[in-house]
């Protein structure tokens, strides 16, 4: 299953807006940061990953996990208060973990914000 392109965040303005107006909350692998926004027309995801986690190969790796991730979940989010940007911070654990503890803990800090239904 793959992301839809019409998920995807692709503005700096889009991650910076998520990342200063919304909430974010933290786990041991990523950290989840969600802002509703009434005026999108469907929900926008992005995934931030910084050169210290490891080479591009491991990069794209969790990318490409955290995508799968969204794919499965997408439709799980609540759009009640209006669609939402999603922004998904990886840390330096997250190449020690496996897909399922990294949907795992992705799950958790979703449902800790209240953006599962």
């Amino acid at each position: 299953m793959r992301l839809s392109r019409k998920f995807s965040m692709t503005r700096h303005a889009e991650f910076s807006r998520a990342r200063q107006d919304g909430k974010a909350k933290g786990g041991a692998y990523l950290v989840l940061s969600s802002l509703a926004d009434r005026t999108l027309p469907n929900h926008l995801a992005g995934v931030i990953v910084t050169r210290k986690i490891g080479n591009a190969v491991t990069r794209n790796l969790l990318r490409r996990r955290i995508h799968a991730i969204l794919a499965k979940h997408i439709d799980r989010i609540d759009d009640h208060a209006g669609k939402r940007y999603i922004v998904t911070i990886l840390r330096w654990r997250a190449p020690e973990a496996t897909f399922d503890q990294l949907e795992k803990d992705w799950l958790k800090q979703a449902s800790r914000l209240g953006i599962l239904v």
